[in-house]
């Protein structure tokens, strides 16, 4: 029996479809948590499996490991994932993929707190929360809080920064 090698095939933009962020702080023990979720509509051209493959890829190839262990960026200084809180908005930077939103105020003031978000960013597509239009708390709750998105995701705590004046 022979067997070809595998080939990863390089992944684009296009592969990864519309990649969305939404941010939301949740209540935990020790007061507001700002949480930070990424996702894809999973409407890539060769479909939602095309989709979740490019976002893990993404994911491998930036080092950050898909159902692992929890990254502490404040202990990876190298980290390539970082967070730009400034003027009411959140941006997220790594190589192939960036991202703004605007969080709620609530979330803002979770992250001035805290000095960083919970960061998930799953593999899994969410075709039902299309940008620009309201998710609902419920729907959120379900989505991110699913065992089928939570491992499928790589989990990141991302120290927040700001600019400097």
């Amino acid at each position: 029996m022979t067997s070809t090698p595998n080939r990863t095939r390089p992944s684009s933009a296009a592969d990864l479809g519309t990649l969305v962020v939404m941010a939301w702080s949740g209540e935990g023990p020790d007061g507001d948590m700002p949480y930070l979720l990424a996702y894809s509509l999973g409407d890539a051209a060769d479909g939602p499996e095309a989709s979740s493959a490019a976002v893990e890829a993404l994911l491998e190839t930036n080092n950050l490991p898909v159902g692992g262990d929890l990254v502490d960026g404040n202990a990876r200084p190298s980290l390539p994932v970082s967070l730009l809180v400034e003027s009411g908005q959140a941006v997220l930077t790594m190589p192939g993929f960036n991202a703004t939103c605007t969080p709620p105020p609530e979330w803002l003031e979770a992250v001035a707190e805290r000095g960083y978000a919970y960061f998930v960013f799953t593999t899994r597509p969410w075709p039902e929360a299309q940008p620009g239009k309201p998710v609902e708390p419920e729907a959120l709750a379900a989505f991110a809080g699913a065992d089928e998105t939570l491992n499928a995701a790589a989990h990141i705590v991302l120290p927040a920064r700001r600019l400097r004046s």
